[in-house]
């Protein structure tokens, strides 16, 4: 038999029969799999406690000859347990596995990995607010995806100055002067940390973010309605 080792993440589990599961995980290594895990439902199942979720297990597979293949052994490496605490958190990393899993293909990146990754510890911090890891969580999904927007020329190409006001402009995904706009440079500097490979944590410490956050939402959520799959 030929078995495979990797790192895993769980996406989704679904019931099958009266004691198995079909899981569904990201890996480190082989992109997306879906994987037939049995008797993990029965109360001394080994398989069990590598595939809970917010969590992030090594696994051991055995290739199918379907599209689903046979989840062999898992040992679970950490466990993002005060997630679980809170209720709001725990929905929030529902809503944004879900949307991880909509979004990448069997062969996904490890960059999706390493995303999730990097929101676990996010959401498993009470000090990290649920807006900025979502707003973050978008804005990573998109520079994946090839979206990000331009942050260093407005739509005429010229450099983006420091004392300046700028509007946006949803249709060019980009940056127009206009001494009304409601963006000045603060604003440009926040997208560049948000969009950039920058974790929670670091945006936190940025001088009045709450705000910051609050007036780059609607960019974000636009692009995110644009290009992103929902």
């Amino acid at each position: 038999m030929n078995q495979q080792t990797t790192t895993a993440i769980v996406l989704s589990r679904t019931d099958y029969s009266e004691a198995d599961r079909i899981v569904t995980m990201l890996t480190s290594d082989y992109g997306k799999l879906r994987l037939m895990a049995k008797g993990v439902r029965k109360v001394k199942s080994k398989l069990a406690g590598g595939i809970e979720l917010f969590s992030i297990s090594h696994i051991t597979f055995i290739r199918g000859r379907s599209d689903i293949s046979t989840l062999v052994s898992t040992r679970l490496i950490k466990h993002y347990g005060h997630i679980v605490s809170d209720i709001d958190r725990v929905q929030l990393g529902y809503d944004l596995l879900k949307l991880v899993n909509r979004v990448t293909e069997d062969n996904a990146e490890t960059e999706y990995f390493d995303l999730l990754e990097h929101t676990f510890e996010a959401l498993d911090d009470p000090i990290v607010p649920n807006d900025l890891i979502r707003m973050w969580f978008y804005a990573q999904l998109l520079r994946l995806g090839g979206h990000t927007p331009n942050l260093h020329t407005d739509v005429k190409g010229k450099k983006l100055l420091p004392d300046a006001t700028y509007r946006f402009d949803y249709d060019t995904i980009g940056f127009v002067s206009d001494e009304q706009g409601s963006f000045a440079s603060a604003h440009i500097k926040y997208l560049r940390l948000i969009f950039s490979d920058n974790q929670p944590a670091v945006l936190l410490r940025v001088r009045g973010q709450a705000e910051l956050l609050v007036s780059v939402r609607p960019i974000v959520e636009a692009m995110r309605n644009t290009f992103i799959r929902i």
